[in-house]
């Protein structure tokens, strides 16, 4: 009973945090300074033309008016329709989605995975040179500024020595052929290679430090003695113990990560020419796309609260103390 109570309520709070992202978005974006009907309408128009086209998109309407259709429309599943490019914004969220999980998921679980077996390992060989060489190494890693160290990897691994290509996500003449499924996922691969790289790098640094803290905090443990005293052996200690416990931060860390990779990390995709949702969010701003530009953001909110939902649950579920 005190578990579905638990669940409800964050039903419930995320639903309410949800309707409000959406309130200040559509005002907020109203408020901001630029034209859209300047960003598309041709200069050689005529006023009556230009008049009609702020009608057929709604922009005559008084703002309350504007906000009352949208909640209407997106109660029904209408995010409506791109102001830039004409299609509809889910249509468009839609096919730049996968190409940004496919990239920023990957990035996520790969950097956690790896931080977290490496965290542990510092931590367990405190004092030592191998702790002091991970950690350096880590914090380098975390201080990195993407679009400087994304450059860098293209200048000498794509430009100099032409190992992998400058940007994009495939090469059109191989999936423009009948090539077989094998050949284009290596080309994938082989596009991704770069970009994945700079983010793994980022994230690896901030999950190794992250779990080498955790872990020495909970080291430090009384019950982490007691095992000892009972004659446990350290690597039961350390891995079935300290490790679990020590991990619940870097799962509420992993989570609102794979969440906010939603948004693109709109640097690391405007670098590497990746076609994917963060790409789009900086076109549909620059352009003052309204409704594209709150469809991207609006993902990017549920996205993130349903993480910590789920982060929130986890968290419950391995120490049943927060369900009190």
């Amino acid at each position: 009973m005190k578990s579905h109570r638990f669940i409800i309520s964050k039903l419930i709070e995320i639903t309410i945090i949800f309707f409000v992202i959406l309130t200040l978005l559509f005002f907020l974006f109203r408020l901001s300074p630029g034209d859209p009907i300047t960003k598309i309408v041709d200069p050689m128009l005529t006023p009556e033309d230009t008049q009609h086209m702020i009608e057929q998109l709604g922009l005559d309407e008084p703002v309350w008016k504007q906000y009352l259709i949208y909640l209407k429309n997106f109660c029904t599943g209408n995010f409506g329709t791109s102001f830039h490019s004409g299609e509809p914004v889910l249509k468009i969220i839609l096919q730049k989605l996968p190409s940004t999980i496919l990239l920023f998921t990957t990035s996520t679980i790969l950097a956690a995975f790896f931080g977290v077996i490496l965290g542990k390992i510092s931590a367990w060989k405190k004092g030592s040179a191998l702790d002091t060489f991970l950690s350096i190494s880590a914090l380098v890693c975390h201080t990195l500024f993407i679009p400087w160290f994304a450059l860098l990897l293209i200048w000498i691994l794509g430009f100099e020595l032409g190992w992998f290509p400058l940007g994009g996500m495939f090469s059109p003449e191989v999936w423009m052929v009948d090539s077989s499924i094998f050949i284009k996922l290596l080309n994938v691969l082989y596009h991704i290679f770069l970009p994945l790289l700079t983010l793994f790098s980022i994230h690896l640094g901030s999950y190794l430090l992250l779990m080498r803290s955790s872990m020495l905090g909970v080291l430090r443990e009384d019950y982490i003695i007691t095992a000892r005293a009972k004659g446990l052996t350290e690597k039961v200690i350390k891995n079935k113990h300290a490790a679990k416990n020590a991990a619940l931060p870097v799962i509420t860390s992993v989570g609102l990560s794979l969440a906010f990779s939603i948004n693109g990390g709109a640097l690391t995709e405007q670098v590497f020419s990746w076609p994917g949702i963060g790409r789009e969010l900086i076109s549909a701003v620059s352009n003052n796309d309204y409704p594209l530009a709150q469809g991207c953001f609006l993902l990017i909110a549920a996205v993130v609260l349903v993480a910590n939902l789920i982060v929130d649950l986890l968290y419950a579920y391995m120490d049943p103390r927060i369900r009190l």
